[in-house]
């Protein structure tokens, strides 16, 4: 029984010894790189496309929805142009774009007079008192907005809290003077509310 036991260990220790091996971990000499070029590149994509919507929203805008998702000679040349027709393309986004488009001198009268302002999630927040029909516009506009900041996060992988980020950046951008905008104040290290 003993040499059968011992045979046993030895036959275990020929088949598993060698697998046995030890791992030896070292900080790598050089510094790590890490390739973050398809998030900027996912960040590019959704600027274009964001640009692309308000640029439709404005009354400067070319008023066919219809030409949303159509193949240009420049979709080809710059796919991302192709990108931002693809993402806007939808049939929610066209809807909220049109019904934006059609309130957007409503909504630049709110600002300028300050009634409104731009909040830093790409939302409009009441900043005076207003009126029932006022109060709607605004609650209109930012369902509209949502849906949007929604189906551009869900067709990209993002967060919608990064659409709206990037969004308010936008939308602060291009304010009227006069309006109010919630930005980062260093100095308070905190966002307050300040006349563009």
């Amino acid at each position: 029984m003993g040499k059968l036991l011992l045979t046993c260990l030895w036959a275990l220790g020929i088949t598993f010894g060698p697998g046995c091996a030890r791992v030896r971990v070292e900080a790598p000499k050089d510094p790590i790189k890490v390739d973050i070029s398809m998030r900027l590149d996912i960040y590019q994509h959704l600027e274009k496309t964001i640009d692309k919507i308000e640029d439709m929203v404005s009354p400067n805008a070319d008023p066919a929805p219809s030409a949303f998702g159509k193949q240009s000679l420049l979709n080809v040349i710059l796919p991302s142009a192709a990108y931002a027709a693809d993402a806007v393309s939808d049939p929610e986004i066209e809807g909220a774009v049109q019904r934006r488009k059609n309130r957007f001198a409503q909504i630049t009268a709110l600002l300028k007079k300050g009634t409104a302002g731009e909040n830093r999630a790409g939302l409009l927040e009441l900043r005076r008192s207003a009126s029932g029909a006022e109060k709607e516009i605004i609650k209109e506009e930012n369902s509209d907005r949502m849906v949007i900041y929604m189906k551009l996060a869900a067709r990209n992988g993002v967060a919608v809290e990064e659409i709206e980020k990037l969004y308010a950046k936008r939308l602060q951008e291009s304010l009227p003077p006069g309006a109010p905008v919630e930005v980062f104040d260093l100095d308070q290290g905190a966002y307050v509310w300040r006349i563009k």
